[in-house]
């Protein structure tokens, strides 16, 4: 006879590694045959390519041309200025993770290992070279402040100056000056590879949120003008393609321009971008505005906050909360999209990967060259998508 102890005591499961194997891959006799299957179609494929990577490749094509990849016809005895932005980068972080801690702390250490993986490449690769120097500088420089400003909750307020400020110190140091001898100007023409598929990006990113945001806003308001405008403004730039508004900068704009008035290619690549992304970061934003309930406006309003401070304080940051994911999968795409500045004469990285297929000893490469490429845009797609993840995690999205 059973007791009633033992009616309501739950049934026995294995735990473990052998109960989570049984569990998830050999529960029935079909999930069994799928493991087995999926198992062999790894192995089979993953030894061939692994074989190819490490036997038949000619990866010469990235090691003869890696500063190429990396910075293009930027000047190499001016390179140096590269890496001191790397350099401010490694010291922000450092300094970010140890006073902020949290989800930053976790990026300052994902970008340590990344620094080490780095290392160890580039000694097998280029031993004691001048990149595997600036990288080891780089990862002392990132633990060294790390370990500095661990829990120093006052230096909290310097933050956010010290980004914006390396902000302006990043674009006077890669484009320097005119006539002058210890930091000669570098046309932004001379920008390329991954250098200028960063620049590009992040521009545009941190450009067009603030923008897009505004005409997200601008889009509900109530005075008839301002939420025709932005409305025309979204629509218009939604309904043509990226590449449309790379070709208006770059050929149309110069057109009604006064004849002494030149604007920089890379800047017009910017500023399109950065118009295109931010009719659709507005229609992401405006989502996020529609979810917050009208009782709450009401209610902040009857304690006697102004229209300003309900949006600022009570709106906005539960709705950019609530469209985090589409953001940054506005921002991955927009990384991605760098790629079209080829069509219209900017040597980005991908367009560096085509003119080195034209090099005579390395034509018949593009499997090569591709693969390289494309695994560099993996890495930082997939490092924006596990930012986007710690970040909801972090503020407790999808959780009530």
């Amino acid at each position: 006879m059973t007791t009633a102890t033992e009616t309501l005591e739950p049934p026995r499961t294995s735990v473990g590694v052998l109960g989570w194997l049984k569990k998830n891959l050999f529960s029935t006799w079909y999930n069994t045959l799928l493991t087995f299957f999926m198992l062999w179609v790894i192995w089979a494929g993953g030894s061939a390519l692994l074989s190819w990577v490490l036997t038949t490749a000619r990866w010469e094509v990235i090691t003869a041309n890696a500063r190429l990849f990396l910075v293009g016809a930027y000047p190499p005895d001016q390179v140096w200025r590269v890496w001191l932005v790397v350099v401010i980068v490694s010291l922000l972080f450092g300094l970010s993770g140890g006073v902020w801690g949290g989800t930053i702390r976790t990026f300052t250490m994902s970008l340590a290992v990344g620094y080490a993986a780095l290392i160890a490449l580039s000694f097998l690769v280029f031993p004691l070279s001048e990149g595997f120097v600036w990288l080891f500088a780089n990862l002392v420089i990132l633990l060294v402040t790390y370990a500095l400003a661990r829990d120093r909750k006052t230096w909290q307020r310097w933050m956010i100056p010290l980004w914006l400020l390396a902000f302006g110190v990043t674009i006077v140091l890669l484009h320097g000056f005119a006539k002058s001898e210890w930091l000669p100007e570098v046309s932004t023409t001379r920008w390329g590879g991954l250098l200028l598929t960063f620049m590009l990006s992040i521009v545009s990113i941190v450009m067009s949120f603030p923008l897009g945001v505004l005409l997200a806003l601008g889009r509900r308001s109530k005075m008839p003008v301002v939420r025709l405008f932005c409305i025309l403004y979204i629509e218009l730039v939604r309904g043509v393609p990226l590449v449309t508004i790379l070709y208006m900068t770059q050929i149309m704009l110069p057109l009604f321009l006064p004849g002494d008035v030149r604007i920089d290619n890379v800047v017009r690549a910017m500023a399109g971008m950065t118009l295109f992304a931010a009719a659709y970061l507005a229609e992401n934003v405006r989502g996020g505005l529609q979810a917050i309930p009208e009782g709450q406006i009401e209610a902040a309003l009857a304690v006697g906050l102004n229209n300003a401070l309900v949006i600022l304080f009570i709106v906005l940051p539960q709705a950019l909360r609530m469209v985090i994911p589409a953001i940054v999968g506005l921002f991955i795409a927009l990384f991605k999209d760098t790629t079209l500045v080829m069509i219209v004469g900017l040597v980005d990285l991908l367009g560096v990967g085509r003119s080195v297929l034209a090099q005579p000893e390395f034509m018949g490469l593009q499997i090569e060259v591709y693969i390289f490429i494309a695994t560099i845009f993996f890495i930082f797609s997939y490092a924006m998508s596990f930012a986007s993840y710690r970040l909801e995690q972090a503020l407790g999205v999808g959780k009530r």
